[in-house]
């Protein structure tokens, strides 16, 4: 939506064609923040893109592209200013400013949040600008395939899912947007529709895909169905509990603790119930909020309560909340340069979600 936007203003005729309805994206499953060097909390003044690089660098083991984690960091504070000014209701410091806060693997509290549902609110900003714009929404349409022609991508084959029709759309590029593979996979956060088709359809067109061993698993979904339990909910205190009533984090990241990087913490969790500390004895720990109490839950973490109280039938208010880890992100994708060409003109690719 954003790439339309920019084009719609360019006066580019552009249609966004998407298997959902836009606001029904599974970005709007996001919760926790989205992570810019802001500098506006006041344990991270000095916080800058630069920082921000270097521990998106580490915490990728130093195998991310070093110039691309550095042109997103750069990137990151202009785009949540004008998504702010677009209406995006972020939460707020007192003095009007961002609200902030830590998450894990960030050397500052840099995660710009509002409430939990962080995802939900950027989401819809962009499709109410899109709307704005008059932007030509093809909604509930399937994307089968690519059109090539002498070496260039000129359109897509999409199936019309409501009147049972194929149709071609043409254009002078093509921009897939359509998230990862996490339905290849038993626990997911991820909706049914992140089954990675949009990814397969450039493979299939002889477009390479790059770095697809890489998958984040989130520290936290639910036991039961795999939603998601935000990262902010740690990041405003919450414990991770053992069997035995442990912080068992202590163990593995001492420093850290419950907001070590997300590979860590889930491969903690994992080694905790495989070695007998699941809740009586079972594949969960607790996600223990009930010592933040009421009212920050009720302010900060919202959803989070919500989605405990329908899906697992647990008031994080009264009770902690079962957990396990379960594929979030896939990391890899087509493989693009830093504008986002693939090796086929005509063809661009984007993925980018709250986390």
């Amino acid at each position: 939506m954003r790439a339309a936007v920019e084009a719609k203003q360019a006066d580019v005729d552009v249609g966004i064609i998407s298997q959902v309805w836009p606001g029904r994206s599974h970005s709007g499953a996001a919760q926790g923040g989205i992570n810019a060097a802001l500098a506006n909390h006041p344990e991270s003044s000095d916080d800058n893109p630069e920082k921000h690089a270097f521990d998106t660098v580490k915490g990728s083991d130093y195998l991310a592209d070093q110039d691309a984690a550095f042109q997103m960091t750069q990137d990151a504070v202009p785009a949540i200013y004008e998504m702010d000014h677009w209406g995006c209701p972020f939460s707020r410091f007192d003095d009007g400013r961002i609200a902030q806060r830590p998450f894990g693997g960030a050397g500052y509290p840099r995660t710009c949040y509002g409430a939990d549902k962080t995802g939900h609110y950027l989401l819809h900003t962009l499709v109410q600008r899109s709307y704005m714009l008059e932007i030509k929404m093809y909604n509930e349409w399937f994307v089968s395939e690519l059109i090539v022609d002498d070496g260039k991508c000129i359109g897509v084959v999409a199936y019309d899912m409501l009147r049972g029709n194929f149709e071609a759309f043409c254009g002078r590029a093509v921009v897939i947007a359509t998230g990862g593979a996490g339905r290849t996979f038993s626990n997911s956060t991820n909706a049914i529709i992140s089954t990675g088709g949009g990814m397969a359809m450039a493979y299939h067109a002889g477009v390479p895909l790059k770095d697809m061993e890489f998958i984040q698993f989130h520290p936290t979904g639910l036991y039961t169905t795999n939603i998601l339990m935000t990262e902010g909910a740690r990041g405003e205190g919450g414990y991770l509990i053992n069997s035995e009533g442990e912080r068992f984090m202590a163990r593995y990241a001492a420093k850290a603790m419950e907001l070590a990087p997300r590979d860590i913490t889930s491969r903690s969790i994992q080694t905790e119930i495989n070695e007998g500390r699941g809740i009586d004895g079972k594949q969960y720990v607790y996600l223990d909020l009930r010592h933040l109490g009421k009212e920050k839950i009720m302010e900060r973490l919202p959803g989070i309560r919500d989605l405990a109280i329908h899906f697992e039938g647990v008031d994080p208010i009264e009770e902690p909340v079962p957990i396990t880890p379960s594929q979030h992100y896939t990391m890899g994708g087509i493989d693009t340069d830093m504008d986002g060409r693939t090796m086929l003109p005509g063809l661009y690719a984007a993925a980018s979600a709250p986390v």
